[in-house]
């Protein structure tokens, strides 16, 4: 909506990252965009895609989704379910160059690659089955269990951005819980150490 703090616009190419609930039923209407990558992640529920390219598709828990705006394209989400809420992370990256042909993307994963590990599921080579970006940005997820530890690199130069998406975890002795993210720069990797069943999110950021 309206909110808007000047000191948190933006970290590195990491322009957003929205966490939205939608009822059943609800959504966004048709709007348009230019210029951004923009990944989503569902958390729970189901979240129902069209854009003026011609997809239609329907975004589950596991699947990332990821369209280029580029020089232009409108889309819509939407709860098509009339009983369960939708919960999920939508996230704007700034692409390496402006003036991009628009496209889209989905790509699902399965629960055992997600479990208690770190699971690459966006890059800007599409490695190991991830959705393709347009920006040296590498997003990971992982799902992990109460008491089991997760570690990550951080390349030189780049950094790093913790997103905890359910559950609680703890970084560099800090309690973390959902909805709360952590910028990260200077440190070449970081653990996390899950308090109780938790869903993470980590970005290697130029």
């Amino acid at each position: 909506g309206d909110y808007f703090d000047p000191e948190h616009t933006q970290f590195r190419a990491l322009r957003v990252l929205n966490e939205d609930r939608v009822q059943p039923g609800k959504g966004f209407g048709t709007h348009g965009h230019r210029d951004m990558e923009i990944l989503t992640w569902v958390l729970s529920g189901t979240l129902e895609h069209r854009d003026s390219l011609g997809t239609h598709g329907v975004i589950r828990p596991g699947e990332a989704q990821v369209m280029s705006a580029g020089t232009g394209i409108r889309h819509s989400e939407f709860n098509g379910s009339a009983e369960e809420p939708v919960h999920f992370l939508q996230i704007w990256i700034l692409p390496e160059r402006q003036g991009l042909t628009p496209r889209y993307d989905q790509a699902a994963f399965l629960e055992a690659d997600l479990r208690n590990r770190l699971r690459l599921i966006a890059s800007p080579d599409g490695a190991g089955g991830s959705v393709r970006l347009f920006q040296d940005v590498r997003v990971f997820a992982a799902r992990l269990d109460a008491g089991r530890e997760d570690t990550a690199a951080i390349p030189p130069g780049q950094a790093g951005f913790l997103q905890v998406a359910t559950g609680s975890v703890t970084l560099a002795g800090r309690t973390m819980n959902a909805g709360d993210s952590a910028c990260i720069e200077g440190e070449p990797s970081i653990g996390v150490v899950a308090g109780s069943p938790a869903e993470i999110l980590f970005f290697d950021l130029v």
